[in-house]
């Protein structure tokens, strides 16, 4: 009986090759566009409060549970680093709630906690520049709701000050009336964070964002009577996970305006408030270490100009991620 001829493992077949080649690329091109077309599903979104850790054993802090397509998850956030991440609730091992005493010195929990005490501000309670000398100085951009102009050329201003340092980073407050309303807007943003030109903290910063020119302050934007503040907070971060960002752990107040209350409830919801020591818009003038707050939503064009005045061609005040603000980092 003959046996089969020995197969030459060394001669090559190029028209299959590159037939094979082609095949796999459209396949997962296709597979890619096919599973960026199905919705983020959330739901069962509910805060918590819990000391985890991951698989590294690295300490982190769940402050969300929520199920994300189905799949248990929990917002997390890094004590060291104040860095959120989403991850499934099976990637980390609860620990004892003894083990959040550990974590009390870490750069989150004394932010969390000095930052949300009395004695309370009507406005602008919360950190309003870094924690230690930095030479750099924070932006912070907020998009509040608007029929305005989005101010493209001023986010693709801050891309050239990154661009031979990396992406720019800048913490973006988010209203969720915005965010419905300027799709295609977010979409620009989203694709400048995929490519790498911007590296964006995503601030909560309401969803309504209620606000009455006839009203005083005490009774004003988030103190506005019948506001729900937790559902504020919260249906805010559903919108960021169901456009798949992440929020942050931080929250802006509309107006910079806030009271014992909405600061006690906030320091339960795990965030901290962000203030500013540089609205440009007012007037103020930027320092090292300052919180720069303009508008990006068209409402405070003075503010965008006295930024481009300030930054164009400067490179001894550089831009750094509104995280490392705090602690020792």
């Amino acid at each position: 009986m003959s046996s089969l001829p020995e197969v030459n493992r060394n001669r090559s077949f190029p028209p299959l090759r590159r037939f094979l080649s082609a095949a796999i690329t459209i396949v997962s091109l296709l597979l890619t566009t096919h599973l960026q077309a199905q919705p983020i599903t959330i739901d069962t979104y509910r805060p918590i409060f819990r000391p985890v850790i991951d698989r590294k054993g690295t300490p982190l802090i769940a402050i969300r549970s929520f199920r994300r397509t189905s799949i248990p998850c929990y917002l997390l956030v890094d004590p060291a680093t104040l860095i959120t991440t989403v991850a499934p609730a099976a990637s980390v091992t609860p620990q004892r709630e003894a083990v959040m005493a550990t974590l009390g010195s870490t750069p989150y929990l004394q932010a969390l906690q000095r930052f949300t005490a009395p004695p309370y501000k009507l406005q602008n309670h919360g950190a309003t520049r870094a924690e230690r000398p930095v030479a750099g100085t924070f932006v912070t951009v907020d998009l509040c709701p608007s029929k305005r102009q989005f101010e493209r050329q001023f986010f693709e201003s801050l891309i050239k000050l990154g661009e031979k340092g990396g992406p720019a980073p800048v913490a973006v407050a988010v209203s969720g009336f915005w965010l419905e309303r300027h799709g295609e807007e977010l979409a620009w943003l989203m694709e400048q964070e995929a490519r790498g030109s911007l590296a964006i903290t995503w601030v909560n910063h309401s969803d309504h964002h209620p606000y009455d020119p006839r009203l005083l302050l005490e009774h004003n934007f988030l103190l506005t009577a019948g506001t729900d503040f937790l559902q504020e907070v919260l249906n805010l971060e559903v919108k960021l996970l169901e456009r798949g960002l992440v929020p942050s752990s931080f929250f802006r107040f509309p107006g910079l305006v806030a009271d014992g209350t909405l600061l006690g409830t906030l320091r339960d919801l795990g965030l901290i408030p962000l203030g500013s020591d540089a609205w440009l818009a007012k007037g103020e003038q930027p320092l090292p270490g300052s919180f720069i707050l303009v508008h990006g939503n068209g409402n405070e064009p003075q503010g965008i100009k006295k930024f481009n005045r300030l930054f164009k061609g400067v490179q001894n005040l550089p831009i750094l991620p509104i995280t490392s603000a705090f602690g020792d980092q």
